[in-house]
């Protein structure tokens, strides 16, 4: 085989190697990827992947082209014995013009535009936003919807095609608001407010979580955003506003004297248990209603609550052992996990 066909044969199996890596990674679906980038189910997500798509086909185009020179100079040009040394072209000013005027074209075609959806982002709310202030604790969410007079944790409600100005602000340490589906990250430090505004465009529950490492159990920093018909989220901002209902069972009875004689009164907010006025800890007020605890990490059932008041740490790992940096095991007997359940899960 001549030596001109066999580099090139050479170059043809890289090319179709890089290419079905390629290929296959294209072929992940994002249904099986909740956190994806791709596939924005808000405004701001959207104009996102309306700038990164672009972007990516220049950066592949570049890539291509640039690893498709150098292949072929590898090949085409490699050392011989014998071969005397290449032509040199530096000092070439027009190779050099070309090469250099190329990606500053380049450049100012993806700065253009990203510079404007810089400002766009760092524009205020418009009139009639609903304002959320979020608070990042190491290593959970708190959200306080301010006009309704509603404090909850690690799941945020918001009604679809109303725009969301959310008020972010850290009760420790640097942390990132993150719900890659509805917008872009952006962090979140002590002493100082950041805002980020956006609009959810289809009902649905956005995965979200800390993009900043925070801590020991920062991968363990989850949030959920539920996008609701204005119905539902009004339906839902009704009986959080309400008062909890009072237990009925004599499990849920005794669970509630427990509880309001705990430890448990020093680290959370129960509306309907005058002595727990705790700030620590997330608010437990409505937490029967919520679709998940410990952050995210379980689904809200009986049986997840007695995993978790049983054991926390086996949990939720790495929560640390500075006080209000982790849920500490109370030592609790199966009896007073049985009666806090049934109280903890009747406060819908």
């Amino acid at each position: 085989m001549p030596k001109v066909s066999r580099w090139r044969t050479k170059a043809l199996l890289v090319a179709l190697f890089l290419f079905s890596a390629l290929l296959l990674i294209a072929c992940q679906k994002t249904t099986s990827t909740p956190q994806s980038i791709f596939g924005g189910k808000g405004d701001h997500a959207r104009e996102i992947q309306s700038l990164f798509v672009p972007i990516i086909w220049i950066a592949g185009v570049v890539f291509v082209f640039v690893e498709g020179l150098l292949i072929f100079a590898l090949f085409r040009f490699r050392a011989k014995a014998g071969q005397a040394k290449p032509a040199q072209i530096h000092g070439n000013t027009k190779l050099e013009l070309v090469w250099t005027i190329i990606p500053i074209l380049l450049l100012a075609g993806i700065a253009v535009p990203t510079l404007s959806q810089i400002h766009k982002f760092a524009q205020p709310a418009g009139p009639g936003a609903l304002t959320i202030k979020v608070t990042a604790h190491q290593w959970w969410w708190q959200f306080e919807y301010p006009e309704e007079k509603i404090v909850t944790a690690n799941e945020l409600h918001i009604p679809v095609g109303r725009q969301v100005n959310v008020l972010l602000e850290s009760a420790d340490v640097i942390h990132s608001f993150w719900v890659p589906q509805l917008a872009g990250k952006q962090d979140v430090i002590p002493t100082h407010t950041n805002r980020r505004v956006f609009t959810a465009l289809e009902v649905g529950t956005y995965l979200g979580q800390c993009a900043e490492f925070c801590g020991l159990s920062h991968a363990n920093m989850h949030l959920r955003v539920m996008a609701q018909t204005p119905e539902d989220y009004d339906a839902w901002l009704k009986a959080q506003q309400a008062p909890a209902p009072a237990p009925t069972t004599e499990l849920a009875i005794q669970g509630k004297e427990l509880f309001s004689r705990s430890a448990c009164i020093g680290c959370h907010t129960v509306e309907s248990v005058p002595a727990a006025r705790g700030k620590i800890g997330p608010n437990l007020s409505h937490i029967g209603s919520r679709t998940t605890i410990a952050a995210g990490m379980l689904d809200n059932t009986p049986e997840s609550m007695a995993k978790w008041l049983k054991d926390p740490a086996a949990v939720k790992p790495n929560m640390g052992t500075m006080p209000g940096y982790s849920m500490p095991n109370m030592n609790l007997s199966d009896g007073q996990i049985n009666v806090l359940v049934a109280f903890l899960e009747s406060l819908k």
